[in-house]
């Protein structure tokens, strides 16, 4: 039988021993790729303080994307546009809701209890997902939502 040798290596967070290609640890699940947090200033504000405030609305956001020296911060850039694709986001699915809602109400009794069931639970997602980028933005993460994060890098530009 032929042994092939991998190398490897071990988990920094439980030791577990695992190959130098995985890409989670099977032990505890984190990832083995290290990001760069971000770590200097931009403008008035540390890089993470600018990119978390991109998330308090979408009035920063637009500010950010204008002003000359946070415009040039691919890391608050990042933020900024990932910001405002969660607001149309969030907008269309709001629209949705309420076109679901005038087909919903047409059922007795169930239909308006369905709606607030969706509406409390789509809105208690939203909070958890607003909560999330702002805390990984505040620790310096470029943190990216399926499919708005991908298009939020492609718009924030090279590295």
């Amino acid at each position: 039988m032929d042994e092939t040798t991998v190398p490897l290596t071990s988990c920094p967070h439980c030791a577990a021993r695992m190959p130098e290609t995985a890409g989670f640890c099977p032990g505890c699940g984190r990832s083995m790729l290290t990001e760069a947090r971000a770590h200097g200033t931009v403008g008035a504000f540390p890089e993470s303080i600018a990119g978390a405030l991109a998330y308090v609305s979408f009035i920063p956001a637009v500010i950010f994307l204008v002003l000359d020296p946070y415009n040039k911060n691919r890391f608050v850039r990042f933020h900024s546009v990932q910001c405002l694709l969660l607001w149309a986001a969030a907008i269309a699915l709001a629209i949705a809701l309420k076109l679901a809602s005038v087909v919903l109400f047409i059922i007795p009794v169930l239909g308006p209890l369905l709606v607030l069931l969706v509406s409390m639970v789509v809105g208690l997602a939203a909070v958890v997902i607003w909560f999330v980028l702002l805390i990984k933005a505040f620790q310096g993460e470029m943190f990216k939502l399926p499919m708005l994060g991908d298009l939020a890098e492609q718009y924030a530009g090279p590295a």
